[in-house]
């Protein structure tokens, strides 16, 4: 409404519509998914805004910049900024309503056709995960990638999501059951600045869930369902289809039980790193790019948490490599069973993780099935640590 003619104050940006279609880590046949995208595409049709349409597959062919944080969008007050609003606005003031209406026509509109090889490998990844939490995380995680990659593509410098004050009181729970606790201020609050030039806002997050169906059959807003991850799905299915299910029955009987909770994570807040840290991609999860939360001291839950996990490890390898050895009836010589030729992918990887994205990737089978973009910034990241390790008595700290 703020784009029309007849509005005191209007908003002065050109709003387009993304969808990304999920079918492929859902399940759904492709026949599902083009009746779904049909649906979808008269819809935006009619609201006159540019669309984008992309399969998740589309993830295969992401470049690694994805995962660099860009530069903060440029100062309002800067003239040329201004200067290049005010040029914007009277471009725009030169058309007229039949050309305007043409211009949106001819505005590009992607609708990317995925190979057969990427949705072959979208498939191994998912099958890959052994557990519902982590398809749901990792799917989340590749929707942020997608959308990311289009906003930038495109010159958007703001994305705002449709998550409702449930949504997002679901979302906190689940996410400090997750181990997410250090950027619960990042994902569910108004504003999510953590990828530099794209900030993502959430201005849904004052309304329930219940107000806006309400809104929506009230004013006839047509919408579309379509099936997810955890569609007929029991409650314990996962710890996202737990929480929601718990948050819900408690809502049922106890009104206030989402606003409680969405108005504690109002009052949460990012911890801001320096400045130093800000430039430096190392210091960012590979996955999520939130600030790492795994560079703690000794004294600590999560230190505590790596120590029994490695006794744990060196247990079951000690009982493993006996029982084969005694299967096998050989020894334990060099190029035996027992030699260490097991790949170090998962431990490497971890150090790039903060300590949420490390359980989700400690439940992949095989994770060569990631996205290329990410293995190629891994590689990448590890040697620059393997770098700097062999040359840090030749650097200057900063206190130097």
């Amino acid at each position: 409404m703020g784009l029309s003619r007849d509005a005191p104050k209007k908003l002065r940006f050109m709003p387009g519509i993304i969808y990304i279609d999920d079918g492929g880590a859902c399940g759904r046949s492709p026949e599902e998914r083009q009746r779904s995208v049909d649906q979808l595409k008269s819809i935006f049709t009619e609201t006159g805004f540019p669309y984008f349409i992309v399969p998740l597959e589309q993830v295969f062919s992401l470049p690694t910049s994805v995962l660099v944080p860009g530069t903060s969008d440029p100062d309002p007050s800067n003239p040329s900024y201004k200067q290049a609003v005010d040029q914007y606005i009277k471009e725009k003031q030169k058309l007229t309503e039949e050309e305007a209406a043409s211009a949106v026509a001819q505005l590009r509109i992607e609708e990317s056709v995925c190979s057969p090889e990427h949705k072959l490998a979208l498939e191994r990844l998912f099958s890959s995960l052994n557990t519902l939490t982590a398809k749901e995380d990792m799917l989340q995680t590749l929707r942020q990638h997608l959308i990311l990659h289009i906003a930038r593509e495109n010159g958007y410098s703001k994305v705002m999501m449709g998550d409702s004050c449930s949504r997002l009181a679901v979302k906190l729970l689940s996410n400090i059951a997750l181990g997410r606790g250090a950027a619960l201020a990042s994902d569910t609050g108004f504003s999510d600045p953590r990828y530099g030039d794209v900030v993502i806002v959430r201005p849904m997050r004052d309304y329930s869930s219940k107000e806006i169906a309400a809104y929506s059959r009230m004013f006839h807003v047509p919408s579309v369902f379509i099936s997810g991850l955890d569609t007929k799905t029991h409650d314990k299915a996962s710890i996202q289809r737990l929480t929601e299910s718990f948050v819900t029955n408690l809502q049922a009987d106890f009104p206030s039980t989402v606003s409680t909770i969405y108005r504690t994570s109002e009052k949460l807040h990012t911890v801001m790193p320096s400045q130093g840290q800000t430039t430096e991609p190392a210091s960012k999860c590979l996955l999520c790019l939130c600030a790492l939360d795994t560079n703690v001291d000794k004294a600590s839950a999560f230190h505590a948490t790596l120590v029994s996990e490695q006794l744990s490890q060196v247990k079951l390898q000690d009982m493993s490599r006996d029982a084969r050895c005694c299967a096998e009836g050989q020894g334990c010589g060099t190029g035996g069973c027992c030699s260490s030729n097991r790949s170090p992918e998962h431990q490497d990887l971890k150090t790039l993780l903060c300590y949420s994205c490390r359980l989700t990737i400690k439940d992949m089978g095989a994770v060569d099935a990631l996205p290329p973009y990410i293995i190629t910034e891994a590689e990448k990241r590890q040697k620059r640590s393997r770098m700097k390790m062999e040359i840090s008595e030749y650097l200057l700290e900063d206190e130097d």
